[in-house]
């Protein structure tokens, strides 16, 4: 009786540590700590806008055009930029900022690029840069990047930046919303 006794204690011991040793997630509902809606405008260099470009063509798959964007889904072209961020989607609205990085055509069957760029503030209610990178399936209407760090007001940030394509000229202007959503907040 005893070792029937002792077996089934060993037994109960095993699963109750088993069982607690992976937990159970619970579904959380995470609140940003901060929230921010920006927009960033784009203006691709062609070889006939030099005065309003904010971007150019630093990478060609077809060698040394750099003022027309590759055919087939801009494979291989990198851009790099130095964009406006306004408050509002009016290209004409003061900024408050700087949009600064590059993006990378990386698929050769759709329009998809790799973002790397920081939002540079520096207005009367917000200084500092955060820092943003991810892929951007472009012909999806919404899409998320990480939000990977900041300094100044968004010292060691982090979360997910949804982005939208909100308007765009062919391939020499584009605007982006970009709704800000920090869960990482020192």
């Amino acid at each position: 009786m005893t070792s029937k006794f002792s077996i089934s204690l060993l037994l109960f011991f095993i699963l109750f540590n088993l069982s607690s040793a992976y937990p159970v997630k619970k579904n959380r509902s995470y609140k940003p700590c901060k929230h921010l809606v920006l927009y960033f405008h784009d203006i691709v260099y062609n070889g006939h806008n030099a005065a309003n470009a904010t971007s150019a063509i630093v990478g060609a798959p077809e060698g040394a055009n750099m003022t027309i964007l590759a055919s087939q889904f801009h494979f291989g072209n990198v851009v790099v930029f130095d964009d406006p961020i306004t408050l509002d989607n009016n290209l004409h609205s003061s900024p408050v900022g700087r949009a600064q990085g590059l993006y990378i055509y990386d698929t050769k069957n759709t329009f998809t690029a790799w973002l790397g760029f920081s939002f540079v503030l520096n207005s009367t209610d917000y200084k500092g840069s955060m820092n943003f990178m991810g892929a951007d399936p472009i012909m999806v209407k919404t899409r998320d990047i990480s939000v990977v760090g900041g300094t100044g007001d968004f010292f060691m940030h982090r979360g997910i930046a949804n982005i939208m394509t909100d308007a765009f000229e062919g391939e020499v202007y584009f605007r982006l919303r970009v709704d800000i959503k920090f869960y990482e907040c020192w």
